[in-house]
This record gives C-alpha cells, sequence and structure tokens, in this order.
C-alpha cells in the first residue's frame, strides 16, 4: 500500500491545476439500483484478472469466477510483473468476447515503474493505423499494451469467427483500465466493421491527450469508466501535463449512491471525480480498491 502512495506521488497533482482547454458544461444524473446492478459482472472480470494464471485457465479463481458461471477462458498470459495478467474467453451469457487486464500490483516494482512514468509519445501507426501524431498516449500505458496487443487481437478474431459473434467487452481496473482504453481504441481499428465495442473501466488513470480521449470517444461508443469516492487514481497523471480523461465517468458517491457525469474531463460539477478529490492530498488511496457496489478489486481479493 505504501508503494501504492508513492505511486501517486509520482504522478502529482491532478485535479486543481487548470486544464489546457476550456472547460465545457456538465452535468450529473443520479443511476438507479437496476442500473448499478448492471456493472457486477463487468467488476467481476476486472477483479479476476488479478488472479493467479492457473486459476483463470480453469476459471477456478474463487468468488470471481463462481460468480461468471459458464465463462470461457481460451487465452491467458502475463506474469504480473513485466507483462500484466490478462485473459481472452467467451462469455455465452452475453454472446460476447471477453478481453480483461490486470491492473497495478504494488508488490511488483515493475508495474509501479509503469505507472510512474509520464511522458507522452504518439501511438504506432503498425499498431494503431491512420491514428495521426497528435494523439498522444503515456509511454509507459502504450509499451505495456504493445506486449500482448497482437495475441489478444488474434484470439478475439479467432473467437468472433468460431462464436459467430460481432461483440468485444474490454475491461480492466487501474493500470488495467488503461490498457483496456488502449485495447478498447487498438481492436476498433483492426476488427471487420460492424464490431460493437464495450468498455467498462474501474479507478482508470489518464491514458492521454485531449485528441486520445476524443478519438476514443469516437470510437467507442458504449464507454463506461467507474470512478469509487476519493480514489486518487482517476485523477492522475495531471492535467497541467496535457493528459485529459473522455466521455462516460460513473461516480460512486457511497454505497448505492452513484452519478453518471456528462461530457469530458473537466472539474465543473462537484459530484464528479475532479471536484470530489481536487489534488491527491483530498484523495483515499483505499478507494482505489473499492468497493465497487461491493465488489472489492486487487490481488488480496483473489479469493
Amino acid at each position: 500500500m505504501l508503494a501504492l502512495s508513492a505511486l501517486a506521488l509520482l504522478f502529482s497533482f491532478g485535479g486543481a491545476t487548470a486544464a489546457p482547454t476550456a472547460l465545457e458544461s456538465r452535468s450529473v444524473s443520479p443511476l438507479s439500483a437496476a442500473d448499478l446492478a448492471t456493472f457486477a459482472p463487468y467488476t467481476q472480470f476486472a477483479r479476476a484478472a488479478y488472479c493467479d494464471t492457473s486459476k483463470l485457465t480453469g476459471w477456478t479463481c474463487g468468488e470471481a469466477c463462481n460468480a461468471l458461471p459458464g465463462f470461457q477462458p481460451t487465452l491467458v498470459g502475463g506474469d504480473g510483473n513485466a507483462v500484466q495478467i490478462y485473459f481472452v474467453g467467451y462469455w455465452p451469457t452475453q454472446d460476447t468476447v471477453i478481453v480483461a487486464h490486470e491492473g497495478t500490483d504494488p508488490t511488483q516494482l515493475v508495474s509501479v515503474l509503469t505507472d510512474a512514468n509520464i511522458l507522452m509519445d504518439p501511438l504506432d501507426t503498425s499498431l494503431f493505423p491512420g491514428v495521426g501524431s497528435n494523439v498522444l498516449v503515456h509511454d509507459g500505458f502504450r509499451n505495456a499494451h504493445a506486449l500482448t496487443a497482437t495475441k489478444i487481437l488474434a484470439e478475439v478474431k479467432k473467437l468472433m469467427s468460431s462464436k459467430s459473434t460481432k461483440s468485444v467487452t474490454i475491461v480492466g481496473h487501474s493500470l488495467g483500465g488503461a490498457l483496456a482504453e488502449l485495447d478498447a481504441l487498438y481492436l476498433s481499428l483492426n476488427l471487420p466493421s460492424g464490431t460493437s465495442i464495450k468498455l467498462r473501466t474501474y479507478g482508470t488513470p489518464r491514458v492521454g491527450n485531449a485528441a486520445f480521449a476524443s478519438l476514443l470517444d469516437s470510437k467507442v461508443s458504449d464507454l463506461k469508466r467507474v470512478n469509487n469516492k476519493k480514489d486518487i487514481v482517476p485523477i492522475v497523471p495531471g492535467r497541467f501535463l496535457g493528459f485529459a480523461h473522455g466521455q462516460g465517468e460513473v461516480h460512486i458517491l457511497s454505497p448505492g449512491n452513484a452519478v453518471a457525469c456528462s461530457g469530458a474531463d473537466n472539474a465543473v460539477d462537484a459530484q464528479c471525480q475532479i471536484q470530489t478529490v481536487p489534488t491527491i492530498f483530498d484523495g483515499n488511496v483505499l478507494d482505489h480498491l473499492g468497493p465497487y457496489e461491493g465488489i472489492n478489486i486487487g490481488t488480496i481479493f483473489c479469493t
């Protein structure tokens, strides 16, 4: 936990500093209990991504796997250190291919250092065809994504063909959420037209600049990024460094009480993340682990 706190300090101030572009108007809408309940399966997939790969292969990872009976993992990889754990499989309940990425494990130094690297670079056009050099992303996230991108794409294509589905769902928490954002854009550019892509992330840091956020919004219309109470991770890296979130924020204020925030990353509404956590010193790193409507996410919750 101390390592994660140090990570946050390396990101520096995230919220109160003025954004590089003009703020947009913003409104909030309360989510009903039924709305919140729809997130639970995706939260469990994000939780499962922290579990041991041997248990993921057999889908015996405890509570998270038990909550998702019938899921069929077909590709499992990573070591939780140099390469974040990930898995791909088919979810018959929703007739969709699932791609899930592990987040930051503070006990794994390499993962922490990946998060601490706040340089931005253009995307590799061999992976992201047609994306302009004005689209910049966190260098560490970009490099981590490249380690698994082609393997995941090949498996997704194979499953879409064998299961006759056009639906892909991508999930992740923390660093895994950042990788999920990159995967969502990557897959949208490399899968057949007509593919339906859903993105669900939890406690995700800012991944790139405003051009990246805008491009992701344009390519992935079904996007929700869930923030929990006073979690500090969603406000870093700071906007003064040129980073920005896109649309789709859902902010859990307390158990059973959450709002959907309209617009892209800005600091207008008091119930949305930036106003709730104007700087890292106003936040609580423990909120990063949850609970997300009763579900905690992290290596220690793989039971």
